[in-house]
């Protein structure tokens, strides 16, 4: 089946395997879907690697507790790399064999957001994307002669899908794709919540709360930055040994203390880190990473992803002098899987066995 577009060419309909979410709380389907051709300013690409994020996990099995709903079904996936297979009208930055980097937040060039240096939250097709469709309100993915919706705007639990021109970035034609596609979310998120968002100083004394994919990034980020003491948190001391190797200085869990962690860490530091790292998602985690900062100049930056829940901050711990911050989309694999044990990936993920799994397509 061919769909001739508005620029006189013709696309055929893409037939590939994904895993479908046919409702929540329920494992992933490897299903047979159709991929339809690119729209006007739309890219479709074949996924070569995706990331199992906690957030698809999250989104599967939590929808609703601390993440908004989504319809289904859908195919989920959001940090992946692979190459255009083809482009819609009116695409000019992207050509078929180009290897890329799907984005969900996206990167128009020409909005107020785009042309101010102080945020990368541009907001073209944002609303559509959220809601799994693209800028015409349609999905380009289907099954059984179903919708199936693009979580996100991507859906790189595909092996072929499509998206926004404004929502991909090209990178060089050498890039291993099993491991920049991780900078499709993780790595970018934690290095640039330390690099970024909080600025860490040479010298200074961090503590970075989650030590998974997002936080091992955001301890490489303290490195780079010359810190002179990062403390790794995380209650799975099997993740100890990682975060050394990529540049924690010290690992703490707080199921070892009777004391709350903020307090452990005010104690460890004399008074209190310079920067406290949030990368879990827990707003209790966020309370413990802000009061284990200094007052008078201590920077906490939340980088773990909720949408509905809330934070309870003592208005007296900003009042003292401290910033609380957030960053959106601001290591390695630890394997690497094929698609079909996409509901193994989900299991390593929750069990912490797992720091990021990598499914090759």
């Amino acid at each position: 089946m061919c769909i001739q577009e508005s620029c006189g060419k013709m696309f055929p309909v893409i037939k590939c395997k994904a895993a479908v979410a046919w409702e929540r709380g329920k494992p992933l389907c490897i299903e047979d879907v159709d991929v339809a051709p690119p729209k006007v300013h739309e890219v479709r690409i074949k996924i070569i690697a995706t990331g199992v994020c906690h957030t698809d996990w999250e989104y599967l099995y939590e929808t609703e507790k601390g993440m908004k709903f989504r319809p289904f079904p859908l195919v989920l996936g959001h940090e992946a790399a692979g190459v255009v297979e083809s482009v819609g009208p009116e695409v000019t930055k992207f050509s078929p064999g180009d290897k890329v980097i799907p984005l969900f937040l996206p990167q128009c060039g020409e909005c107020k957001r785009c042309q101010c240096p102080k945020t990368n939250h541009c907001r073209k097709n944002w609303e559509n994307t959220q809601m799994g469709v693209l800028a015409d309100g349609t999905s380009r993915i289907s099954c059984k002669r179903q919708q199936v919706f693009q979580f996100l705007g991507v859906s790189s639990f595909s092996e072929y899908t499509v998206v926004p021109d404004t929502s991909l970035a090209k990178i060089r034609s050498d890039a291993p794709l099993d491991k920049v596609c991780l900078l499709g979310c993780g790595v970018s998120t934690g290095y640039g919540a330390a690099v970024n968002t909080a600025k860490v100083e040479k010298d200074s004394l961090c503590a970075v709360f989650g030590l998974g994919a997002v936080g091992l990034a955001a301890v490489m980020g303290c490195q780079v930055a010359g810190a002179k003491r990062i403390i790794g948190v995380d209650i799975n001391p099997d993740k100890f040994e990682k975060a050394k190797a990529f540049g924690a200085t010290e690992c703490v869990n707080p199921r070892d203390h009777s004391k709350s962690i903020q307090e452990v860490l005010v104690a460890m530091t004399d008074g209190g880190v310079d920067y406290a790292l949030e990368c879990v998602g827990s707003p209790d985690v966020m309370s413990a990473a802000l009061e284990s900062t200094a007052d008078a100049w201590g920077t906490c930056v939340i980088a773990g992803w909720t949408e509905t829940e809330e934070m309870k901050v003592k208005v007296l711990k900003i009042l003292m002098g401290r910033t609380l911050k957030g960053t959106y989309f601001g290591g390695e694999p630890k394997m690497s899987l094929p698609l079909d044990q996409i509901n193994v990936a989900f299991g390593l993920l929750k069990s912490g066995k797992s720091i990021r799994t990598v499914i090759n397509l």
